[in-house]
């Protein structure tokens, strides 16, 4: 009896010891499964926070020391440092976890859609993503989902109403330009709706100093300057941008084409309004900008570039504003405009500018531009 008794008392210590060991191992691996499937567009489990699926989370603590770019956007457990095979198994599943969550997220925020267009409770699930997760991959694949849905016209209202404008706009403070761009991506595509940009416009400042303080022709700048173009498609916020005007032109010719054409569509709404003209003309340019105008420089970059002159020129009501043309300094671009005579006469010569379209339209607008600022009365 006593024989029994012993053997009972074991099998229940070793009953319970394997409860406490599966009790730990759902309270550690099973939450890194539920983030899995949350960061992978599954359900997950809900935890009742405020309504939002997965809001409760421990998450993974950033224990890797590397400072190598591609670590901010893959997450290597601490075993996975060691220089041993398992060590590499180990970062080669993380890295293959990591790709997975972003694809899935990309593709669906529901495992039993096939579609890219997401629900609104889908929505705010990437929402939720977003709004609580710190690691990179997760945020970038979650911002990669919203920028494709935003496309949608539909969708804009949809992610607007859900409060998704200030959780993306948060993500702008982030200092992982992967995740920065994907964040300026998707609140470009949510500019096209007016509320939105009525409520996106507390945000231009911001994008408009890290938009010219960002490495040049860099994915964020790009990003940044096609977000700033998008606002500026009405005249109604182009005034934000008036003190930034001679950035702008630094960065045109600082810059690598793409960069150049992107400024020149932003520069180009600008000059389209009248009411922007003045600061335009009052803007400091680079020396080098007449260095432009050559033989080298792409052909479509010169031909915008007159086009812009050429909206100023016509929206400057020249007499009107005769008293004030002292007032602008040296260095800007009307001085520019009026030395262009320079430029033009180095354009129009036979060896300097071999296609005729340029040669064209430059002494077109030279004959405008001598037309205001040299009356013949003068001459």
């Amino acid at each position: 009896m006593g024989y029994a008794r012993k053997v009972g008392w074991v099998t229940a210590g070793l009953v319970i010891g394997a409860g406490a060991c599966y009790c730990i191992y759902r309270l550690t691996w099973g939450r890194k499964q539920n983030k899995e499937k949350m960061a992978e567009g599954g359900p997950g489990d809900v935890d009742d926070v405020g309504g939002c699926p997965g809001a409760r989370y421990n998450d993974w603590s950033d224990d890797d020391d590397d400072n190598s770019e591609n670590k901010g956007i893959v997450w290597y457990p601490p075993w996975a440092r060691i220089g041993t095979e398992a060590g590499t198994r180990a970062r080669a599943r993380a890295r293959a976890r990591a790709t997975r969550a972003r694809r899935a997220v990309q593709k669906r925020a529901s495992p039993n859609s096939d579609d890219t267009i997401l629900s609104p409770q889908e929505l705010q699930k990437v929402l939720c993503l977003v709004e609580m997760s710190e690691k990179p991959y997760i945020l970038e694949a979650a911002l990669i989902a919203l920028g494709n849905n935003a496309a949608y016209a539909f969708n804009r209202d949809i992610i607007r109403d859900l409060g998704g404008l200030p959780i993306v706009a948060k993500i702008l403070n982030t200092r992982d330009p992967i995740v920065k761009e994907k964040a300026l991506i998707v609140l470009n595509n949510l500019s096209v709706n007016a509320e939105n940009q009525r409520r996106l416009k507390i945000y231009m400042n911001q994008v408009c100093d890290d938009t010219i303080t960002s490495r040049l022709n860099s994915s964020v700048q790009l990003a940044g300057l096609r977000l700033l173009t998008n606002m500026t498609v009405t005249n109604e916020y182009q005034h934000m941008l008036a003190n930034s005007i001679s950035d702008f032109f630094r960065l045109f010719s600082a810059g690598n084409e793409e960069t150049k054409f992107q400024v020149l569509k932003l520069l180009s709404n600008l000059a389209e309004n009248p009411a922007m003209t003045r600061e335009l003309l009052r803007a400091q340019v680079p020396s080098s900008l007449g260095s432009l105008f050559n033989k080298k420089e792409n052909k479509e970059v010169i031909l915008k570039l007159l086009v812009i002159f050429e909206n100023i020129n016509d929206n400057f009501k020249w007499e009107e504003n005769e008293p004030i043309q002292n007032q602008f300094s040296e260095g800007s671009l009307f001085s520019f405009l009026k030395e262009f005579q320079v430029c033009a006469d180095k354009i129009l010569g036979i060896e300097s500018h071999h296609d005729f379209l340029v040669k064209v339209k430059v002494g077109k607008f030279m004959a405008k531009v001598a037309e205001h600022m040299f009356p013949k009365s003068q001459e």
